[in-house]
């Protein structure tokens, strides 16, 4: 089946993506030895670098929402409900028998309706949770200055923080395995890399031609 190939990922979202991973991973990593689960590097320089990563994604997290309002890529997250059974059926039944993929990305669409729903929860319930607890975590030395030390206790922010660790982990892990589900098990992620997703000519938006559209960043 021939393909076209229209230019999707802009070199900004490259970058946010695969910094962000970068940094989520490690959080991950520093974070779970925080909590005692395995030790690998001390317990000061997991603290230490669990920080610099969660202040450094904090930073990036800024730019990219400046970036998503200034470029209207914010649309790209509306929720909708419009073909989540067939996304839910795809991904539970089709993609074991082969049926066709019933979403095709196009540059202003380039997530399906049940990306969408996780993305909104990712933002709208895990993400609040997990750097919620995290800062209080972090300033617990000025709960009393605050007045916090009323409301909150170092252990049920420790629990929430780390419920929020195991959702965003498997948030994580679900996200790297449906990066396999494309036409190959890389293409997905090789699109990520290059900016450029392979497309049925068939399905493909008339107006790709395939290649970049002109000052894209």
């Amino acid at each position: 089946m021939s393909e076209n190939r229209i230019y999707i990922y802009k070199r900004y979202e490259r970058f946010w993506h695969w910094s962000q991973a970068l940094l989520i991973i490690v959080m991950m990593i520093t974070g779970f030895e925080i909590h005692g689960s395995y030790s690998l590097m001390g317990f000061k320089n997991a603290v230490d670098l669990h920080t610099l990563a969660a202040w450094t994604l904090l930073t990036i997290w800024a730019f990219t929402i400046f970036w998503q309002f200034t470029t209207g890529e914010w649309r790209q997250y509306l929720p909708s409900m419009r073909n989540v059974g067939a996304m839910v059926l795809y991904y539970t039944v089709g993609i074991f028998k082969d049926m066709p993929h019933p979403f095709r990305k196009t540059v202003v669409q380039k997530h399906n309706p049940l990306q969408r729903l996780a993305y909104l929860a990712l933002l709208a319930f895990i993400s609040p949770v997990i750097w919620g607890s995290g800062l209080l975590y972090l300033f617990y030395g000025n709960w009393a200055q605050l007045g916090l030390d009323k409301y909150f206790t170092l252990e049920t922010v420790a629990i929430v923080h780390t419920a929020g660790a195991f959702m965003i982990t498997a948030f994580f892990f679900i996200h790297v395995y449906l990066t396999t589900t494309g036409h190959t098990v890389f293409a997905h992620v090789k699109a990520m890399i290059t900016g450029w997703e392979e497309i049925d000519e068939h399905h493909a938006p008339a107006n790709s031609g395939g290649k970049a559209p002109a000052g894209k960043v």
